[in-house]
């Protein structure tokens, strides 16, 4: 798979900069081609535009790695039976892919890419299908809020129950609809907690921009609400068989997996001391601290430490989470897990290789608020 895996990404780089214009195209000559998957998409198409490319993106940059590339394809598959995506669906995304493809990069594409395309969507098209085939899951769950509390100018923290138990692991995310409001809109969201007895599932949410889904969850949603949330992906877990020390590194509402994985520490450990780093741009924005702190007051192997990047008079430490993580240590064995927005956890990933932390010890989740 070595070959392949070289031709597709060695073809997307002759497209990638003109991305934006590729998904355009994409879902104009699918829906142009075959009318009736308009349906199965938003009414807004703006964010939605690039998440299906970079779906298949993602899937080709992971494929050198067997496990890895097997765990995100079944995930995603079993994730797309909320569209009600059925199995002859998927050739017709294939054919206006490679027609958006061959467009774009013009005269540069040869046989050989064409060729590598339709190997390589061929692959990710049945494991996709296996993994949905597999599930014996509902394709979403109906959950109710039960709880909502706004923490900050546009952060809230909500608790809601399905109606029909649902299996996940610390540190996981899943894709949330809230029909009332945004109607076959999807985004994806972190778990706050690890799995209770309860069934009740916290998230945290950040409104920013035209955030239509997180704006919803935000400003509009209240208890008594119903909310949609589809199948769990992810592979941001602690390992039970570690003996190593834990360093968890958030910024802003990435805290929401680092706590669910503090969460399920707390069911077990006995031995690992845990440091939990929480960075926002201000005080405010340190929506949950109250929360830690209580928590690491409850667990003695537990200590945060919270700090600012745009508030001087905050009393605790100054500058980005990227930077504070350096001022602490030494890191030479502990387990890493690290999320927040893209660049935060591009500047963290670059401070831990500095670090000389190993990379295998490092587990992220990247993510865009709204």
């Amino acid at each position: 798979m070595g070959n392949l895996s070289r031709l597709l990404k060695e073809s997307w780089t002759l497209v990638e900069e003109q991305q934006d214009k590729v998904a355009g195209y994409f879902y104009a000559r699918m829906f142009l081609s075959n009318p009736e998957l308009r349906d199965l998409f938003p009414t807004q198409m703006d964010v939605q535009r690039a998440r299906l490319l970079g779906a298949i993106v993602t899937a080709v940059q992971t494929m050198e790695d067997p496990d890895r590339f097997e765990e995100y394809l079944q995930s995603l598959g079993r994730d797309h039976r909320k569209f009600h995506v059925e199995p002859q669906h998927y050739d017709l995304v294939g054919n206006a892919l490679l027609e958006a493809l061959r467009t774009f990069a013009g005269e540069r594409w040869n046989i050989e890419y064409d060729q590598a395309w339709r190997d390589g969507y061929a692959v990710i098209a049945k494991k996709m299908m296996a993994g949905a085939a597999a599930d014996t899951n509902p394709p979403y769950w109906n959950a109710e809020v039960l709880a909502h509390e706004r923490r900050s100018r546009d952060i809230a923290v909500f608790t809601c129950r399905p109606f029909y138990p649902l299996d996940y692991r610390a540190g996981q995310y899943l894709s949330i609809e809230v029909p009332k409001y945004q109607p076959r809109l999807w985004r994806v969201y972190s778990m706050a907690n690890a799995p209770r007895p309860d069934q009740t599932i916290d998230f945290h949410v950040r409104a920013l921009g035209a955030g239509y889904v997180s704006g919803a969850l935000v400003r509009r949603t209240r208890p008594g609400d119903l909310i949609r949330l589809a199948a769990p992906m992810g592979s941001m877990s602690p390992d039970h068989s570690s003996n190593r020390d834990v360093v968890c590194i958030a910024g802003g509402t990435g805290l929401a997996p680092v706590k669910a994985i503090v969460d399920e520490l707390s069911r077990y450990n006995r031995t690992r001391w845990v440091h939990v780093f929480f960075g926002a741009r201000d005080r405010d924005d340190l929506y949950d601290l109250a929360d830690l702190n209580a928590m690491a007051n409850k667990y003695p192997w537990l200590t945060v430490v919270p700090a600012c990047s745009d508030d001087p008079g905050f009393d605790g430490e100054q500058g980005n989470i990227s930077e504070v993580i350096a001022r602490y240590g030494p890191w030479n064995d502990h387990d890493f897990f690290v999320s927040g927005s893209p660049a935060m956890v591009k500047a963290t990933m670059r401070t831990l290789a500095g670090l000389q932390v190993p990379s295998i010890r490092i587990k992220y989740d990247a993510f865009t608020d709204g």
